[in-house]
């Protein structure tokens, strides 16, 4: 019981952590790629610091035998950032989270499939309401189909979230490894994945680096990659994935809500009311009633 209350408080750290990566990514004024292989390149170099400094050891023999998991969901990891930070460079934070956050939807219903996890009736039901939920905070119950211009972000946001969607899955399939060796290796093989694509695409020679812009960049590295991620990956290991996909949309309210009195984006009664949507279902999901009535 407590290890389950542990990992949901951790899971909701990481969750708030996440929501405000869209507003540090709207000031980095360069390309998806280079933040992306910056973030895993940082976020993994400050976990082997940490290990270093709590004398924690990693095991070999544990990386070795989740080698290949490792190795696919650091990959999705990679790309999912590049897919999610294009999707903000092409319509709004709003938009890009609720596009991004059907991932959550996508792990619902694979979980009977893959994880051999039971959909309840009232997840489901939760599961719709939060969707409900984020179709109001998204703006189209008042403004209708976005505009063409918007769908290239939208199809961006899309992407990125069936590849978070098969970071969790994957992630359900590690053994007997910590959240350490998981997210060092995974935040590693993003970096390694992005980096040719980074080349390739882009001209590195034109990019400038200003102070401001390599503040951002180890904030996103530090917090919102090392400590988010660990937080995250190790969480996971207690918790259904049903229970993960949940919380996850913590995320997005959050991150809505950010979007509005940060970066001024509209935030009107729809919004408000896709917030509480998002969050009521996520909690009304995890409450055990007849529990309660006990």
């Amino acid at each position: 019981m407590k290890s389950a209350v542990s990992a949901k408080l951790q899971l909701t750290a990481s969750m708030l952590i996440f929501s405000s990566i869209g507003i540090f990514v709207k000031y980095i004024p360069m390309p998806s790629s280079v933040i992306a292989f910056a973030r895993g390149l940082i976020g993994m170099i400050f976990l082997l610091l940490v290990v270093l400094v709590t004398k924690n050891k990693l095991s070999l023999k544990n990386i070795k035998n989740n080698l290949i998991v490792l190795a696919l969901s650091g990959a999705a990891i990679g790309f999912n950032w590049i897919f999610l930070f294009e999707a903000y460079n092409y319509t709004t934070v709003a938009t890009a989270t609720l596009t991004y956050y059907l991932a959550p939807f996508f792990v619902m219903l694979a979980s009977p499939f893959f994880l051999k996890e039971k959909l309840t009736l009232k997840q489901f039901i939760c599961l719709i309401g939060a969707l409900l939920g984020m179709v109001f905070v998204s703006g189209v119950v008042k403004n209708g189909i976005p505009e063409a211009d918007e769908i290239k972000g939208i199809l961006f946001g899309l992407g990125a979230a069936l590849l978070y969607a098969t970071v969790i899955v994957l992630n359900k399939k590690l053994k007997e490894i910590s959240a350490y060796e998981k997210t060092i290796m995974q935040l590693g093989t993003a970096a390694v994945v992005v980096l040719p694509y980074t080349f390739l695409t882009e001209d590195i020679s034109a990019i400038t680096f200003t102070t401001q812009s390599v503040i951002l960049l180890f904030v996103a590295g530090i917090i919102h990659t090392g400590i988010a991620y660990t937080f995250y990956f190790n969480s996971m290991k207690d918790l259904k994935a049903q229970t993960v996909a949940i919380f996850s949309y913590i995320d997005p309210a959050v991150a809505i809500l950010l979007s509005a009195f940060v970066l001024k984006e509209e935030m009107d009664i729809y919004g408000i009311i896709g917030a509480v949507l998002i969050l009521g279902s996520a909690f009304i999901s995890e409450i055990n009633f007849k529990k309660v009535k006990e």
